[in-house]
Formats: C-alpha cells, sequence, structure tokens
C-alpha cells in the first residue's frame, strides 16, 4: 500500500485536535475551542439524540444504553446497527472507544440505505487476536477499510478493555483512517486501488461500493460488548 504526504491543513488539524483534546473539560463536551474550530458533538453522554435504526425511522433498540457518560453497545442484546439522522460528505470525525476481549464491532462512513447489503465503508473495530475474524488477516482488523485495504502493520493499537482514539477524514477523494495519533490508512475513492480490493472482497457486486456519495455514519452491531465515548465531527 502506498502510503502519499497528508495534506497541510489535515496535519494542522491532527495537531489541533489533539491540543483541543487535552484541554477538554470532561467527555462529551466541547471548549471553546473546540467550538471555535467547527467541531459538533454526535454523543452528547445523555441520549441518543440524533440517532437512528439503519432502514426506518425507529429509535435504536434495547441494545444500545446510554449511561455513566458512555454509549455501551450491550454484549448479546440486540439493538440493530444505528445512523444518524444527518448525511455527511467531506469531514472529520473523532471518537473514542473500547471493546470486550474477543469482541468485533465497526464504524462506518458514507452510508446509504439504498444498498443493504453493503451499506458504507467500514473503519473496523476488533480484537485483532482475539476474534476469529481478525485472525484472518490485516484487511479485517482493527482501522482497516474492513474487507478492501489493510492498515499499517505498526499502528499503536491498544488492547481490549483501554480506550483508543480514532479519526476518519474525508476531503474530497481522499480518506484517511487515523489511530491513536497516527495515520495508518490513506486512499483514494474510486482509484485503481480501491477497486482492485473491492473485487476480491465480498463487496465486489455491489455497485458503486468504493465511490464518493453523501451518506450517514454507522455504528455496528455484532452483539459484543463496545464502548463509545466523545464522538464528534468537523466539516468544511
Amino acid at each position: 500500500m502506498k502510503m502519499t504526504t497528508p495534506f497541510t491543513a489535515l496535519l494542522v488539524g491532527a495537531l489541533t485536535l489533539a491540543s483541543l483534546n487535552s484541554t477538554a473539560a470532561e467527555p462529551n463536551t466541547l471548549t471553546e475551542a473546540e467550538k471555535a474550530a467547527g467541531w459538533k458533538l454526535l454523543f452528547d453522554g445523555q441520549s441518543l439524540a440524533g440517532w437512528r435504526a439503519y432502514g426506518s425511522q425507529a429509535r435504536p433498540g434495547d441494545g444500545w444504553k446510554v449511561e455513566d457518560g458512555l454509549l455501551k453497545k450491550l454484549k448479546g442484546v440486540r439493538g440493530g446497527d444505528i445512523i444518524t439522522e444527518q448525511k455527511f460528505g467531506d469531514f472529520e470525525l473523532s471518537w473514542e472507544w473500547r471493546i470486550e476481549a474477543g469482541g468485533n464491532n465497526g464504524i462506518k462512513y458514507l452510508v446509504t440505505e439504498e444498498r443493504r447489503g453493503a451499506p458504507g465503508h467500514e473503519y473496523q473495530l476488533i480484537d485483532d487476536a482475539g476474534h476469529p475474524d481478525g485472525k484472518l488477516g490485516p484487511k479485517r482488523q482493527t482501522a482497516s477499510f474492513y474487507e478492501v485495504l489493510p492498515p499499517a502493520a505498526d499502528k499503536p493499537l491498544k488492547p481490549p478493555g483501554e480506550w483508543n482514539h480514532s479519526r476518519i477524514v474525508i476531503q474530497g477523494d481522499r480518506v484517511e483512517h487515523w489511530l491513536n495519533g497516527a495515520k495508518v490508512l490513506e486512499y483514494t475513492l474510486g482509484s485503481p486501488e480501491v477497486k482492485a480490493g473491492i473485487a476480491t472482497s465480498k463487496f465486489r457486486n455491489a455497485a458503486g461500493f468504493g465511490e464518493k456519495i453523501k451518506g450517514h455514519i454507522m455504528l455496528t452491531d455484532h452483539q459484543d460488548a463496545c464502548w463509545f465515548r466523545n464522538l464528534k465531527i468537523r466539516l468544511p
């Protein structure tokens, strides 16, 4: 995989976010500096306002619970995949997460409800060594473009039970995956590299998959325990 030099603006944004995170008063809040920089919360720490079930207007199922300022995916309790009510094109998404040992989850982006078998690109969240899917190789491990492109081999992943910080940046056709302060994957939507990865994946027959659209952000339900906090987004 060819890693290219990041845009200067995105590098500045990454450094700015690291600085802003270090001065945040408490989880699921924005500092005045973050507000001025254009950040918006996707999770307020108290409710699932702004989220709904994928494929319907129903509220998220019982498998999703807000408790102690955390958004929890309960183990073994069906909640269904949930999506933001709003759609996004170019954006910078930031969140913190932790997963149980042997667990699996993911965040999908550029999500459409018109392509149910392949709704969007997935930033994989998984116990790489402890979950059967993670053992199948780097394209199914944390921070991959799931099934399509692997992350850097030396990614700074923390073990199950510890908090990780992830980011997705989309600017035009360029997409970046970040993990704990390091850029671990960069690709171009619709590129030969992406098309080749899709051709050998389970998404090979999904029309339009791998191309730029304006879509929802999704939290997936694999019925494993996973926790989220500090979900925030910034638009250009």
